[in-house]
């Protein structure tokens, strides 16, 4: 996989802010993806740029942008 650059995954940390609201249309897990339309919290994102989630069934796994497919339902209200 290639390596993403410092200016992306700052980009990426500014879009996914914690407590975005994701709904997952894909993702490419092939041994334990979260089932897709699954809705879920932005954590964190690291600094690799992974999203780190809180999945509605309890699921953790993370969000990698480029590969999985997601849209965001909602933001945080602060």
């Amino acid at each position: 996989m290639k390596k993403i650059n410092d200016k992306k995954i700052e980009k990426i940390k500014s879009k996914y802010i914690k407590g975005t609201r994701i709904q997952l249309i894909k993702m490419f897990d092939k041994i334990h993806p979260v089932p897709e339309g699954t809705k879920g919290i932005v954590d964190f994102v690291d600094d690799i740029g992974t999203i780190h989630m809180k999945w509605e069934n309890g699921s953790s796994l993370g969000l990698i942008t480029g590969v999985d497919k997601f849209k965001i339902i909602g933001r945080n209200k602060k």
